[in-house]
């Protein structure tokens, strides 16, 4: 009884003060993650721009057919960023009666196109490559194509851990795959650095057998940015997150067991429903507070998790014979911010 009028005092003192600071942090930290994963984009594009533009130059002057391939690829990575900014500006509209969500689903279907780009990349390769290895054709400017492999590698690379570090950070899996798309670039350049090695040995076959080798480094890249798209399409999470989202319920005083509890990611954000049990007894109000510092918990312990609905059981336990407000035969939905 003592344990039902102290839940029924404190949920009192939440009615009178309830939790009005959680929406207005959470909508700021959804829009600072959204203007970083922008920034990220715009800032890699430029650089992948220049690169690609000066690589285009040496190749309109060498003829390389590997620096040709490797061009291509930088094009198609730096022009990835458009859909993802897209994704990222449509992902900060409120959501509406129709899409009530919202519309951080583009930045999944932004992947998508990604994936589908690398795999175009990949066929470009292969064919300049085949193509140069039946009709054999010399390569000039060395020099130029050797230092051109060295910058493509040195700019993919930096891109590369921009991009990943900022997509991990905020969650954004689309950012990630992105990421390891220059990561990739950053490894065929040396093969372009190979390549122009290897002419400048007289190993004519040199040039168009290391563009073979990036079309096989892309379909590797290819694997990863798609199994990770799929996972995120599929609503994968990974199971430490649940983990310590159930920890962190089973800490919430009221909360006598965890029912339910899923997890499922929206664009770069994380969005959890739980189930929990307390006491049957409660009244009302004083289940409704414990929801709210269940949501509470969530949303400041769970990283990138944004918004949790949480469901109330009753205890079922066969020595409790007094139910009160909450029926054993009912489930009451709360939202877990008031």
């Amino acid at each position: 009884m003592a344990d039902h009028q102290h839940h029924h005092r404190h949920g009192v003192r939440h009615l009178l003060t309830p939790h009005s600071h959680d929406t207005a942090d959470k909508v700021d930290s959804a829009l600072e993650s959204s203007r970083d994963g922008m920034r990220a984009l715009w800032i890699s594009l430029a650089g992948l721009g220049l690169t690609a533009a000066v690589q285009a130059v040496i190749v309109a002057m060498s003829g390389s057919v590997a620096l040709l391939g490797d061009t291509v690829h930088n094009v198609a990575d730096a022009l990835t960023a458009v859909p993802l900014g897209i994704a990222f500006w449509l992902g900060r509209r409120a959501a509406t009666r129709a899409y009530t969500y919202g519309f951080g689903r583009a930045e999944d279907l932004a992947g998508v196109l990604i994936v589908a780009v690398i795999a175009a990349s990949a066929v470009a390769a292969a064919w300049f490559a085949v193509g140069r290895l039946l009709e054999p054709r010399e390569i000039t400017h060395l020099p130029w194509v050797f230092a051109a492999g060295l910058a493509g590698f040195a700019g993919n690379e930096l891109v590369a851990r921009y991009r990943i570090a900022v997509g991990r950070r905020i969650g954004s899996a689309a950012l990630v795959a992105d990421g390891l798309h220059a990561r990739t670039d950053g490894f065929t350049s040396l093969a372009v650095v190979l390549a122009a090695g290897g002419a400048w040995l007289g190993w004519g076959w040199a040039d168009p057998v290391a563009g073979i080798a990036i079309t096989v480094a892309i379909v590797f890249v290819l694997k990863d940015a798609g199994r990770q798209v799929y996972h995120r399409l599929m609503d994968r999470v990974d199971p430490g997150l649940v983990d310590r989202a159930e920890q962190q319920l089973q800490q919430v005083e009221g909360i006598r067991d965890v029912s339910g509890l899923r997890l499922r990611w929206i664009g770069h954000h994380l969005h959890a429903e739980a189930g929990i049990v307390v006491d049957a007894r409660l009244s009302l109000l004083a289940a409704h507070e414990i929801a709210a510092d269940a949501e509470h918990r969530l949303t400041h312990h769970v990283p990138r998790l944004t918004s949790a609905t949480v469901h109330v059981d009753p205890d079922s336990h066969p020595g409790d014979s007094h139910h009160g407000d909450l029926s054993h035969h009912r489930r009451i939905r709360l939202a877990g911010a008031s």
